[in-house]
């Protein structure tokens, strides 16, 4: 099962932990990440891979992307082995990826396999837009938030301006969707989730990574257009349908080609469905 055209909830579930997956796929989540990674201790991992195996040996409700353990430690190999050619896997999600060579050595072991990098480092920020091009199996580049806030030694969102600002730049230049917000990790700070939201979608995030189910209603509600954005966008796309090239709205706005496709996007997302 693919995810929906414009996935806005992306929900990590450890994977270890076989109920807590199975009420993760009943969450409403768009897409459901079981974490092979952070959220699994290193005595917990071959559990986890195999529970994630016959999970994964048809397809479930819900898609599932998996985040497997670092290309360059100890554990990504016995992922890759134990995921390749599972009925329900709809993508892999490589960590701390640093480079290019890190995402087509996945596209190798994988072949036909959507991938997305995270970018968790200075390096891997510097390299985005290489990584981001490195393979058409690489659907989305995204920032792992906490593990780039230590390398930067940053504490606050003011350090991680740039660096969000240039993994959404980097995406776009190599034709990718916009990337997913990181998470935001006080799963309780449910008005301070939304505020965040607001300010990744304006840096041009699209959706977002989230710890708990009861995170994913604020996240749909923040990237979903406002009703006055789907009027514009419908003025948009009504004014060029009828005149055709670039033009002036009566209220003085110029529109163009990309704006036009800017609000059929815009249309797209509206179409959607508020969790």
């Amino acid at each position: 099962m693919t995810a929906p055209l414009t996935a806005l909830t992306w929900l990590y579930v450890p994977g270890d932990r076989p109920e807590t997956v199975a009420k993760a796929l009943r969450s409403g989540a768009d897409v459901v990440i079981v974490d092979l990674e952070d959220a699994v201790a290193p005595d917990r991992k071959e559990y986890a891979r195999s529970a994630t195996a016959e999970l994964l040996a048809e397809p479930p409700p819900t898609p599932v992307h998996v985040r497997v353990n670092a290309l360059t430690g100890p554990f990504a190999d016995d992922d890759l082995r134990a995921l390749a050619g599972l009925p329900g896997l709809a993508a892999v999600r490589l960590p701390k990826v640093s480079g290019p060579g890190e995402v087509r050595q996945a596209a190798h072991r994988m072949p036909d396999v959507p991938l997305y990098a995270l970018l968790e480092s200075a390096l891997a920020v510097e390299h985005a837009y290489a990584i981001a091009g490195a393979h058409p199996a690489l659907r989305g580049v995204a920032l792992g938030e906490a593990d780039l806030r230590a390398d930067l030694g940053v504490r606050d969102d003011a350090g991680l301006a740039w660096p969000r600002s240039r993994v959404v730049v980097a995406a776009r230049a190599a034709g990718l969707d916009p990337p997913v917000q990181s998470v935001h990790p006080d799963v309780r700070d449910l008005e301070g989730l939304a505020r965040s939201c607001a300010r990744g979608r304006a840096l041009g995030f699209l959706g977002r990574t989230a710890l708990h189910p009861r995170q994913l209603p604020v996240i749909e509600r923040a990237f979903l257009p406002a009703p006055r954005e789907v009027e514009e966008a419908e003025e948009v796309v009504k004014a060029a349908a009828a005149r055709g090239g670039a033009l002036a709205l009566p209220d003085g706005r110029f529109v163009d080609a990309a704006v036009v496709a800017a609000a059929q996007r815009t249309l797209a997302l509206a179409s959607r469905s508020p969790a």
